[in-house]
């Protein structure tokens, strides 16, 4: 018997499982700030912990030089950014990586609910500093495989 990479991390697989409910329901169309709402209550209805709109710091050097929003926080340590666009961009991908290194987390779902089956709105991007400054960066997208 084969295990899902989903099973494997509950957590992806809690958020992925609540926003697919959110886009049976509604389906594509409506604004980001609508699905926002929709999945928060979703996730609230399974149990899952979570942080909406979470302010975050960004540093350049050890000072402080803005501020960013999380769209979700899952349990401390996931990172959730919601889209309703046309199609994702390379700029969309961006900010989940600056995200994660300003958090210093190491995953976050990109989720564009304006496609027509959800699994193609999925990004799953794993930020990791096992080489050093560089990191490891891995995109999977199409289901977040």
């Amino acid at each position: 018997m084969t295990t899902s990479r989903y099973e494997r991390d509950p957590r992806t697989y809690a958020i992925i499982g609540a926003a697919i409910e959110v886009h049976r329901v509604l389906g594509p169309g409506y604004l980001e700030s609508v699905y926002e709402e929709a999945l928060a209550v979703e996730l609230n209805l399974r149990g899952v912990a979570f942080e909406r709109q979470k302010g975050m710091s960004v540093d350049y050097k050890g000072h402080a030089v803005g501020e960013g929003r999380l769209d979700l926080l899952v349990d401390g340590c996931l990172i959730v950014e919601l889209k309703a666009v046309e199609a994702l961009a390379p700029i969309h991908t961006s900010q989940v990586i600056s995200y994660l290194k300003a958090t210093q987390l190491p995953l976050g779902l990109l989720i564009n609910f304006n496609v027509p089956l959800l699994k193609e709105g999925i990004k799953r991007i794993i930020l990791s500093d096992s080489i050093g400054d560089l990191g490891v960066l891995a995109v999977s997208s199409g289901g977040a495989k």
